[in-house]
């Protein structure tokens, strides 16, 4: 079989969204259970209990659970900016777009590095030649659970004394060298929202191995409120400082409300328990979806060491719009929900919000990611996704002329 025009009604229906049962019946059975306790809704007992778990699971001293990976990038940045000053921070143009508004909002000037087509992420090679003196932070996003890392990166960070910031809201549980993404940069960011690797509805978590870093971030989230700090010396020194304001009321720096709730933390308690497992299941989906896909006509060699699949990698093999058409059409026509582009909808430096920062037609000069922009696309990956399924999604997209 051969589709080139078909209609609708000649394609079997896969009913197939970008995500599915992402939050079971067990985990709404555990937020009904707490909530007959009559407990604090607002960050308590839950959400302490979820960052402890969270930063055993990562392998790091601290988290600080907040109410989106947004809000992470943004506190984040904040940091960063508070307690080191502005400058460039190198960031890549194939991510979602608060990683870069962090940026720009903070102050910092970014600067843009290419992709490695393999894993989605910045290229080592291009990040190294983009930096200077003036570079605060390495920005990498590890898209959609592959690894960004090489030890050379790593090697000329530490050598610059450049700290490399990591983005890991679409890739919880990848590795490199046996760690997991998120424990190598001073800090780390996480996402939690419905489509990822696991939800709290809305969420995110923010990490590091820095105590100093640690009772910023954790005043930041809560309007920069000194009593959120859990350093006794630090909350002494503002309020011997200080002694005509209210110990409880001393603001350190201009922050946010980014707290989340009790609610969100059951959630994200309950599902860190099938995580692994999970991601085990997405990961054998993937490497099923690579095998049998037609590598003349689509790219299968990505770099799977120590990646954590969060959603297909469907790139076409070469520039062409009318094969890439056709492809859009039948996965319309066989209920398959896609995303062009694959994360944050391809090429950041084709968005409006950068066109005032950057000179006319910046974006040409970044042809790897401009591929992805119009020849890539994302299909959603989750555990309960059956082998026959994915088989039969391969045989539609290798018969498309």
């Amino acid at each position: 079989m051969s589709i080139r025009n078909v209609s609708e009604s000649q394609l079997p229906s896969l009913s197939w969204p970008l995500m599915e049962n992402n939050i079971t019946r067990e985990d709404r059975d555990a937020v009904i259970e707490f909530l007959k306790t009559d407990p604090i809704l607002t960050q308590s007992k839950n959400v302490k209990a979820f960052e402890e778990e969270w930063s055993t699971w990562l392998g790091v001293k601290y988290s600080v659970f907040l109410n989106s990976g947004a809000s992470a990038n943004l506190l984040t940045m904040t940091v960063l900016k508070y307690l080191y000053g502005t400058g460039e921070v190198i960031v890549p143009p194939l991510t979602w777009v608060s990683d870069i508004a962090s940026v720009i909002q903070c102050g910092f000037k970014p600067v843009f590095a290419d992709i490695n087509p393999r894993t989605l992420c910045m290229d080592d090679a291009e990040i190294i030649k983009k930096l200077t003196p003036d570079t605060k932070a390495v920005f990498m996003t590890y898209v959609q659970g592959f690894n960004g890392l090489t030890e050379n990166l790593l090697a000329e960070l530490k050598k610059r004394n450049i700290p490399l910031i990591e983005d890991v809201c679409e890739s919880h549980g990848a590795t490199f060298q046996g760690r997991k993404l998120g424990s190598f940069g001073l800090i780390s960011n996480f996402s939690y929202y419905f489509a990822h690797h696991m939800s709290t509805i809305e969420g995110g978590m923010v990490c590091t191995n820095d105590e100093k870093i640690y009772q910023v971030l954790r005043m930041g989230r809560s309007h920069g409120m000194v009593r959120e700090a859990t350093d006794a010396d630090l909350k002494n020194d503002f309020v011997k400082n200080h002694p005509d304001l209210n110990p409880d009321f001393i603001f350190a720096l201009p922050a946010f409300n980014m707290r989340n709730t009790e609610i969100g933390a059951v959630f994200g308690r309950n599902q860190l328990k099938r995580l692994d497992a999970n991601n085990k299941k997405r990961n054998r989906n993937f490497k099923l979806f690579l095998e049998k896909l037609d590598p003349h006509r689509y790219f299968t060699d990505f770099d799977l060491e120590g990646s954590s699949n969060y959603a297909f990698n469907l790139v076409l093999r070469k520039p062409d719009p009318a094969f890439c058409g056709r492809v859009m059409e039948t996965l319309k026509n066989s209920g398959v929900e896609f995303r062009r582009g694959s994360a944050g909808g391809g090429n950041q430096l084709r968005q409006p919000y950068l066109k005032p920062l950057l000179p006319e037609g910046f974006y040409k000069g970044f042809p790897k990611v401009d591929h992805i922009h119009f020849f890539g696309f994302y299909i959603g990956n989750y555990p309960d996704l059956q082998s026959d399924k994915v088989l039969k999604l391969c045989e539609i997209l290798n018969a498309i002329q």
